[in-house]
Parts: C-alpha cells; structure tokens; sequence
C-alpha cells in the first residue's frame, strides 16, 4: 500500500495518523505540491483532481479525498462504529470536516501562513467569521461528550482534529472554545498518537512554485 501525500497538508496528516494508530504498514511518497508534482500526466492518471492525498492498493486501485481514505481504513477497526445511526453520524462529521471546518480554518490558515492575504483582507474576516462559527458549532457539542460520535475516538476525531489543532496558525483563539481545547488533548492521549505536519515551505508563497494554488 502506497500513500502519496504533502507533508505540510493536515488534508494527509489525518491519513497519516490513522495509520499510525492502526498500525498499518506502508510506503510513503512524498509529493511536493508547489515544486509542480501533481501537475504531471503521471499523477493526473492517479487523480485527475490534481490533489493529495492518493492511497494507492495493493492491488493497484487508487483511492482519492482525505476522509474516503479514512473512511475505507477504519473498516472493521473500533475506529469505525458499527451502527448505523453512529456510522451516520461518523459521515456527518467527516462532511462538517470538510464543508466547515477545513473551508474556514484550514483555508484561512493556509492563506496567512503562505503570505496570500493579511488578517484585514476581506476573504480573511470572511474565512474567520466562518471558522469561529464551526469552532462554536463544535464546542457546544462537545460539551457534554468527550468525542464526536459515541463514547469513542473514532475517524469522526482525527478527520475534525487535523486542522482544528492548528487553528491558533489561522489568528483563532481557542481559549473562547474550552470544550474544544479538552478534546485536542484527550485526542492527543490516544495511543499511538503521532503528529508529523511540517510547515509550509518557501515554495508554498505565491509565485515561489508552481501549483494549482498558482
């Protein structure tokens, strides 16, 4: 089993982290988004989206989206409930993630930290607005539960946790959510817990690489 992913994508780094917590074997491909690597034909033919991350089978089938990936790992693991109102919910979460919480948080970030905009842009405030708005959604939730879905960690935890535990990169002060901030360290006590995102690098600023963000 291959993954091909972006060290500096929480997108991956979620992927990453369910394999490490399944103790699943497999080899890592690095793939350098602003140095032009999914622009080739050869990784177009492994998704046409361009993006990261890419799981591919043993058996040569190829896998794309974040949360699809966890979604097809967790399988037959406790970190997948088994019924069909939690594995509802599960989905629920993962479509928040994605819709939310990684538009507004992750995307805020991402456009600070590369030096796209500044905290004053009008897309800044729009992306903040709506990334403490899913941060609010997510603190009265957990409020009253210690995890997303059930009375377990599951793929709901690490698909939300990945870019909510970098959410203070994107100017987002998480001492307004306390339910939030107790649930990043409960995930973060979860065995076999590893966090290995990196920095964006040079190339990541505008006009430093050569990318689909381009």
């Amino acid at each position: 089993m291959k993954l091909y992913d972006y060290a500096a994508s929480a997108n991956c780094y979620k992927v990453r982290l369910l394999l490490a917590q399944l103790e699943r074997p497999y080899v890592r491909v690095p793939v350098d988004i602003f140095a032009g690597d999914t622009l080739t034909d050869e990784y177009a033919a492994k998704n046409p989206a361009r993006a990261t991350p890419v799981l591919e089978l043993e058996n040569g089938a190829l896998l794309t989206e974040s949360n699809a990936i966890l979604f097809y790992l967790a399988q037959g693991t406790p970190f997948l409930p088994a019924g069909p109102l939690d594995l509802a919910q599960v989905v629920r979460w993962l479509v928040f993630e994605q819709t939310d919480v990684m538009m507004s948080v992750g995307g805020l970030r991402f456009r600070l930290l590369t030096g796209r905009i500044t905290r004053d842009h009008p897309d800044a405030v729009r992306r903040r607005e709506g990334a403490l708005q899913a941060l609010g959604l997510l603190d009265l939730h957990l409020r009253e539960r210690e995890f997303l879905v059930a009375d377990g960690y599951s793929i709901a935890d690490i698909a939300v946790y990945a870019y909510t535990h970098v959410a203070r990169e994107a100017g987002l002060e998480l001492e307004r959510f306390p339910a939030v901030q107790s649930w990043l360290e409960r995930a973060e006590e979860q065995p076999r817990y590893m966090n290995d995102l990196e920095p964006y690098p040079e190339n990541a600023r505008p006009g430093a690489g050569r990318s689909t963000y381009d």
